[in-house]
């Protein structure tokens, strides 16, 4: 299998950022790790294994990608303001260096957001704002709303508001998303959201199909048996979903 591993100094990160990319052809796949995973965990936690006969096949390639989950949402010593600063940062990171590098190494006219946990935010939030770069979304274990808190899980943003957070919180926007070019090219896309039913944000998930199929976009909602929040549940969705 083709592995290759990049590193650059990225300009609007002013730091250096490292991915993988495995496989050669097939649809585009831009992977997103979770909270605590970085650009090699989609091989550590082995979803390259499991999708290996895809990625051998020539039907998908694989590009991972740093999420800096440490240096946006759960940098606590910097104002919540400022977390959603760092994260717009690595948006433009993702926009204007890592997509170009897929287009170039890749024709193939579908690209597929993923992840996992945070990672699913991180994919889902990206699709659904740029949804004219990308085909489908597999979202797993995601939350789609970093203000909610639930068990031991809190509001991200600790009670700060502005419009920064409403633009990057999906259950916030699409609601209120009119008719334009985004939602026309939003129900272009395959959304595929997978999570368990003793997750804490299963209903968060419930409601974000909700708010996707009023606003007519197709989606599958997949609800796995038990917490379904661990590696060895994300091995089995992978060859599944994506």
């Amino acid at each position: 299998m083709n592995r290759e591993y990049h590193n650059w100094y990225s300009p609007r990160l002013e730091r250096n950022m490292e991915l993988l990319i495995f496989g050669h052809a097939g649809a585009k796949v831009l992977s997103f790790p979770t909270r605590d995973g970085r650009f090699f965990e989609a091989e550590s936690l082995r979803l390259v294994s499991v999708l290996a006969p895809k990625l051998e096949a020539g039907q998908l390639q694989l590009y991972c990608v740093e999420g800096l989950a440490s240096e946006t949402f759960y940098s606590k010593w910097l104002h919540p303001a400022d977390r959603l600063r760092r994260y717009l940062s690595l948006e433009g990171y993702l926009l204007h260096e890592v997509l170009p590098l897929m287009a170039l190494k890749n024709s193939h006219p579908c690209t597929i957001a993923h992840g996992c946990s945070l990672g699913a935010f991180y994919a889902a939030n990206f699709a659904f704002r740029y949804p004219h770069l990308f085909s489908k979304l597999c979202a797993f274990s995601g939350r789609f709303d970093l203000t909610l808190e639930v068990e031991n899980f809190h509001n991200l943003f600790e009670g700060y508001y502005d419009e920064n957070i409403y633009f990057n919180t999906p259950c916030h926007y699409l609601p209120n998303l009119s008719e334009g070019w985004q939602l026309h090219a939003l129900r272009k896309m395959e959304v595929v959201l997978a999570v368990g039913k003793e997750d804490p944000f299963l209903e968060n998930n419930r409601f974000l199909s909700r708010i996707l199929r009023d606003k007519g976009v197709w989606n599958s909602l997949h609800e796995w048996e038990g917490r379904a929040h661990q590696g060895r549940d994300w091995r089995l969705m992978a060859p599944l979903y994506i």
